[in-house]
């Protein structure tokens, strides 16, 4: 890790990549972010947290790890600028994560965050 990257929290409970589900969902070539305002009284800090999923349909383990290396590298380089404190986002490969370019990957990831806000408020 660089010196000047944070760290950025992850979803762990299943309870949280559920209730993501009740939230915004945009669907890209190369995955599904789904977003969700957390309530009040959640006892996660206030930061944005980030949860991946990748299904064994995708492959071994060996190609499953490859696909979350990538998706979080790409996270690391788009959310500091789009994500919005108090909130949990969901990343769901699809059959093309493993296949496309980071920059393809990236320019998905930067579209997806910019239309999940777009002018609309999240669910609570």
């Amino acid at each position: 890790m660089n010196a000047g990257t944070a760290r950025i929290p992850t979803i762990r409970a299943r309870r949280d990549f559920l209730s993501a589900t009740r939230g915004k969902r945009w669907v890209t070539p190369s995955f599904v972010l789904q977003a969700l305002q957390r309530a009040d009284d959640h006892p996660a800090e206030p930061a944005a947290r980030v949860g991946y999923t990748v299904t064994k349909k995708m492959g071994n383990a060996a190609t499953r790890n490859r696909i979350k290396r990538r998706l979080r590298e790409a996270v690391k380089q788009v959310m500091p600028r789009h994500a919005r404190p108090g909130h949990d986002y969901v990343l769901i490969a699809r059959e093309t994560a493993a296949a496309c370019t980071f920059p393809e990957l990236l320019k998905d990831m930067e579209f997806a965050f910019s239309r999940i806000h777009a002018n609309k408020r999240l669910p609570d």
